[in-house]
């Protein structure tokens, strides 16, 4: 058995040896050869990872959301042509304090109810006016919404209680209202009251689509007891012959719940609660969850597209590889008369060409991947895209461009397999 296996591979390594060698007598013809399949691997590995950096860059912004969290915002149901025409107009909408008692009461899943009201203000820095927002919330958003403290403290549940008029500002409105003075200390003047920064935390972009981020560029994070007591719930505007009134009590509300598993059914009890209290449909649900998964499945299918155009290269790839291999075949004719006169079986005329397919396409496979490393990086450093290159994009080419050289290499092999002996020798090559 064994000296039956040390000959096999005897004959195996021969045959490598000589397919090796042919290839090596017309190395030039081999290497343009082989770019098709570098080419097509290395297009497959970029698309995938420009689709795949892409992808994980929209997906990573929605879970930053929470998965177990649900998030109510207050919508404003009168038309914008009506809100511009003249006359006073008082218009009452969105979440209601009571909203949050009743979703309390009603639903046990809900581990933790964050309130918000946010309101657009002017700021004055100096000689310029920076719009920023006010935020009155409590102190678990900061548990929700994640964002990195640079400096300072939260404000805290004590500091609610005893209506402390502190304050939490994005990284991007620190540099813009104090570029060359202290910001943790210093004073805030919004909405007629002043409050003392006590942190800062990172700026984050906002997500756009679908769901809103609940944080922008310029935020002021106050605690929401000292906003209402400041602000109140209505808010007057004042234009030519116009005076437009609005009340909301909150702009929107995070719930979160006690596991994953039961954000889409309490989904769906928030949304009954919330249609039997409003007749007008002035609060929009948004369950991050639901649009995670459904951001994943387009996804998938933006791969599988992907990967199937970039696919056609490695078709053409093979192509090419039959091409050379069946005029290989025409110029070795000769060559294959005389090993099949002095005792070579079919099988081995078939394995000798497809070991150099093999060879063709494993090493365009390799080539490929490099190429394929390489032009994602190339690719972010000029357009700045994410990009992200797996392990089994990888694989997965390598493996195509094998079956591929394989696949396009049988039919070659066979017919010079199937040459006959006395036909072939009378050959002139």
């Amino acid at each position: 058995m064994n000296r039956m296996a040390h000959l096999t591979f005897a004959l195996l390594y021969r045959d490598v040896r000589l397919g090796v060698n042919n290839l090596r007598l017309h190395a030039m013809r081999s290497l343009l050869t082989m770019l098709g399949m570098v080419f097509g691997v290395a297009s497959v590995i970029a698309m995938l990872a420009v689709a795949k950096g892409a992808g994980e860059e929209a997906l990573d912004q929605i879970r930053q959301l929470g998965s177990d969290v649900i998030i109510m915002e207050s919508v404003n149901t009168v038309p914008k042509d009506q809100q511009r025409q003249g006359g006073n107009l008082f218009n009452i909408y969105g979440i209601t304090y009571l909203d949050i008692e009743r979703l309390q009461e009603t639903i046990p899943s809900v581990k933790r109810v964050v309130p918000v009201k946010i309101r657009h203000e002017q700021l004055i820095n100096q000689s310029e006016t920076v719009a920023a927002r006010l935020v009155g919330t409590s102190s678990h958003w900061f548990d929700l919404v994640h964002r990195p403290l640079l400096g300072g403290r939260y404000f805290t549940e004590l500091d609610e209680r005893r209506l402390h008029g502190v304050a939490v500002i994005t990284q991007h409105l620190a540099r813009r209202l104090f570029p060359l003075q202290p910001v943790l200390g210093n004073f805030i003047r919004v909405a007629g009251s002043e409050f003392q920064v006590i942190g800062v935390v990172r700026s984050a972009e906002s997500i756009g689509g679908e769901v809103a981020s609940p944080d922008r560029d310029y935020d002021i994070y106050v605690p929401l007891r000292v906003m209402r007591a400041s602000v109140g719930d209505t808010l007057v505007q004042r234009t030519a012959g116009t005076m437009l009134r609005e009340k909301v009590e909150l702009h929107q509300v995070l719930l979160q719940m006690d596991s994953e598993a039961v954000v889409e059914s309490v989904s769906s009890a928030v949304q009954h609660l919330i249609a039997r209290f409003h007749s007008k449909e002035d609060v929009a649900i948004q369950v991050p969850l639901v649009l995670l998964r459904q951001a994943e499945k387009t996804q998938h299918r933006f791969n599988i597209v992907l990967g199937a155009i970039a696919g056609i290269s490695l078709l053409v790839g093979g192509i090419g590889i039959m091409n050379i291999m069946l005029a290989s075949v025409t110029e070795r004719t000769r060559e294959i008369g005389i090993r099949r006169a002095i005792g070579a079986r079919r099988y081995q005329i078939v394995s000798q060409f497809l070991i150099e397919t093999v060879v063709l396409s494993g090493c365009g496979g390799l080539l490929g991947c490099f190429v394929g490393l390489i032009l994602p990086w190339i690719i972010s450093i000029i357009t700045g895209l994410s990009t992200v290159v797996t392990s089994g994009s990888l694989i997965l080419s390598l493996m195509i461009s094998l079956s591929v050289g394989i696949v396009f290499g049988l039919y070659p092999a066979i017919r010079a397999s199937r040459l006959d002996p006395i036909m072939a020798l009378r050959h002139e090559s």
